[in-house]
């Protein structure tokens, strides 16, 4: 059900924006979630670890809280990406995003042991601020939903290395 064959918007990223750890394929550790186009939606499937209970048999809700943020601004950089005139893999360097706030509500728990599903829409609500309503799926259930405000990440971001 992960669709490593489909190209994410993550996979482009410059190595020097590739360390997040929701997000971020160049972090060891990271989660590595991946968002791509599905549609007109933009999806990114997980199966949580062992290590992401919060209770047996279900998720950790910070994971969730992760993953709705990570899938935000990846959904933002792919909507701005798309703007732009460029899909996933012509070449051209995507915008990076970070996140403006994130509001997350937690509807019913989260089983373990299944993928989950974030599927998002994306909403320009100012050149450089994205918003994205994500819901999250574990089977055909929503479990969770919440929102992100993705800003453009300002070049100032790596001065500081």
């Amino acid at each position: 059900m992960i669709k490593n064959e489909v190209k994410a918007i993550q996979d482009i990223y410059p190595d020097d924006f590739s360390w997040c750890y929701g997000c971020g394929q160049k972090n060891e550790s990271g989660h590595h979630f991946r968002t791509f186009w599905e549609g007109d939606q933009t999806v990114t499937i997980y199966e949580p670890k062992p290590e992401h209970t919060a209770l047996p048999g279900f998720v950790y809700g910070g994971l969730i809280a992760s993953l709705i943020d990570c899938h935000g601004t990846g959904s933002a950089a792919l909507a701005l990406h798309k703007k732009n005139g460029h899909v996933v893999g012509d070449g051209a360097e995507p915008p990076r995003f970070v996140t403006g706030s994130l509001k997350v509500d937690f509807l019913k728990p989260t089983p373990h042991g299944c993928p989950l599903k974030a599927v998002g829409k994306v909403e320009e609500i100012h050149p450089k601020k994205f918003k994205v309503v994500t819901e999250v799926y574990a089977g055909d259930t929503v479990c969770v939903k919440g929102e992100v405000i993705a800003v453009v990440m300002p070049a100032t971001f790596l001065q500081n290395q």
